[in-house]
């Protein structure tokens, strides 16, 4: 799946990267609005550390997902760039998702 010559290929980790973005935009809300609370305002400590885990690793997948189709696409160094910090912000895969991903589906 991870060859980057074949046009389908090319097509799927686009897939793939919108997928995770999703995915890690929600784990992020997730951490932040419903599991942080619960570990300092009722000392509930396990949610934090599992939704926090798999927050981790959809980031680094998010980041490793970019990279991958920044090459295939040749995206500009800028748009990669927002991708990447997109990721830092609340809500920032779901706009970056729909005003740089989403476009590249219909250019192919």
């Amino acid at each position: 799946m991870l060859n980057t010559t074949k046009k389908n290929n090319k097509e799927i980790n686009l897939k793939i990267l919108r997928i995770v973005g999703l995915v890690e935009g929600i784990s992020y809300l997730t951490l932040f609005g419903i599991t942080m609370p619960l570990k300092y305002m009722m000392d509930m400590k396990e949610p934090n550390y599992i939704v926090g885990l798999l927050h981790g690793i959809l980031f680094v997948s998010y980041g490793f997902w970019t990279f991958l189709v920044y090459n295939q696409y040749n995206l500009s160094v800028k748009k990669a760039i927002l991708l990447l910090i997109s990721s830092l912000l609340p809500f920032g895969t779901f706009v970056s998702d729909s005003k740089i991903l989403k476009p590249l589906e219909t250019t192919e």
